[in-house]
């Protein structure tokens, strides 16, 4: 495919409304992606988990969309697209609500479980909201409009580290730290570590109540909107058909492979830099300031990324971005110290276009009837956020590895993914120009 510069309008006017709207949606499983990352180091004190079991809170958050993504690209199809993001915001809001019951038990197991819920309701999003975008307008810039709403995405990520960082991790009680930099909490009696426990659980639930509650008025907005169906269309093409001809479209089906390797780091690259940084002596609310600044590198370089794309082979700029995250990877795997922390801030901005993109290269020869279930596989790549990060927390959870920081070591795992992804783009170029 040559570079995206199509005279055809990248939004119509006629769907800008639902495109604003839409795109809206982006921002907010954005927070909920980026609020949660941090919560697996606040959860590993709190709750004095080892980094395997607090990965959980990625193995639920991730796995909810596993499981979920199939069942939305059915619906759908047998509804409408606006009927899919109607469900997925109501089942967002009941996971966020379910926090509360979650603080008052202080389970871990609950908060997983309230995660998991919340979910499916990303997944319902993310399933309806990706090929809506793409099916507003031309299909000749469809990647680039693509591109331009999930510029969104990390707004709303941005909102939720900061929230991550001004109002929870900075009252988080069992971070306070004594003179010499060591955390306190694991030395306190197991009285004065459960009213600690209180007190941050809640800290914890008050930021997902407060989205809850910003989740049913956006409902309540998109119920009331008109929009163009969509999805119902699709009726005339059994699953069966579907599926037989995802799978003879090898652009797609590599698509889905890269897909779960470009989440798998993503989230690896982001879940571990506050333990990453705290190897540096650095404590999570400092440490959480420079998922910030990855966040914002995310951000400014999709804009940059979407206008590149102009003039540019989106698989080339693929290729290229994936090489410059495996060269910033293998820094911090690398150098030990400060210098190996901005490489693994420096992976954001070649991590920006790779989502959308994948996404969009994949569903490219994809017919529309074919679209709404192809989606879902590929939001159903999601899980390799739920798959990886565990493993992630099991190098770091062994210390040193040959005498190196096992936290460093444990970079070698997204590194892998980059090079994955470098060699989807090159195939799919190649095939490009068959």
């Amino acid at each position: 495919m040559k570079a995206e510069n199509s005279k055809a309008p990248l939004v119509e006017r006629k769907y800008l409304v639902t495109f604003i709207l839409i795109t809206a949606l982006f921002a907010l499983w954005g927070f909920a992606n980026d609020i949660t990352n941090p919560m697996v180091a606040a959860f590993q004190t709190v709750m004095e988990l080892s980094a395997t079991r607090a990965s959980m809170v990625q193995f639920a958050f991730y796995g909810g969309y596993a499981t979920m993504a199939i069942p939305a690209a059915l619906f759908i199809r047998r509804y409408s697209y606006k009927s899919g993001i109607v469900l997925g915001l109501a089942l967002y809001a009941v996971g966020a609500f379910l926090f509360i019951p979650a603080a008052e038990m202080q389970s871990f197991a609950f908060f997983c479980g309230s995660l998991y819920i919340l979910t499916f309701g990303l997944a319902f999003l993310e399933t309806t909201a990706n090929p809506f975008i793409l099916a507003l307008g031309s299909k000749t810039n469809a990647t680039r409009r693509l591109n331009l709403s999930q510029a969104f995405n990390p707004m709303g990520s941005l909102c939720g580290m900061a929230v991550a960082s001004q109002l929870v991790l900075p009252r988080l009680l069992s971070d306070r730290r004594d003179m010499a930099g060591q955390i306190i909490f694991p030395r306190l009696s197991e009285a004065e570590k459960a009213i600690v426990r209180l007190h941050d659980l809640s800290v914890i639930r008050d930021p997902y109540v407060a989205i809850g509650l910003v989740v049913v008025v956006m409902l309540v907005i998109i119920a009331l909107k008109k929009m163009p169906v969509g999805g119902s269309d699709e009726r005339v093409a059994s699953s069966r058909d579907t599926l037989v001809r995802l799978w003879h479209n090898r652009v797609y089906r590599e698509g889905v492979v890269a897909q779960v390797f470009y989440v798998a780091a993503q989230i690896m690259t982001w879940t571990f830099i506050i333990q990453y940084a705290d190897h540096l002596g650095i404590n999570k609310a400092t440490a959480q300031r420079y998922n910030i600044v990855a966040m914002s590198l995310f951000l400014c370089s999709r804009f940059v990324s979407t206008f590149l794309m102009k003039f540019v082979n989106t698989r080339v700029l693929l290729a290229v971005f994936g090489a410059g995250a495996a060269l910033c990877a293998a820094g911090a795997v690398l150098i030990v110290g400060v210098a190996g922390l901005y490489c693994l801030v420096g992976i954001s901005a070649f991590m920006s276009l790779m989502f959308p993109t994948i996404y969009g290269i994949a569903l490219e020869d994809v017919s529309r009837e074919d679209s709404t279930l192809g989606a879902a596989f590929l939001v159903m790549a999601i899980v390799g956020g739920a798959l990886m990060p565990p493993l992630q927390g099991m190098v770091i959870d062994l210390g040193t590895v040959a005498g190196h920081p096992a936290v460093n070591v444990s970079y070698a795992l997204p590194l892998v993914c980059f090079l994955i992804i470098i060699v989807y783009a090159l195939r799919s170029l190649n095939y490009s120009k068959q």
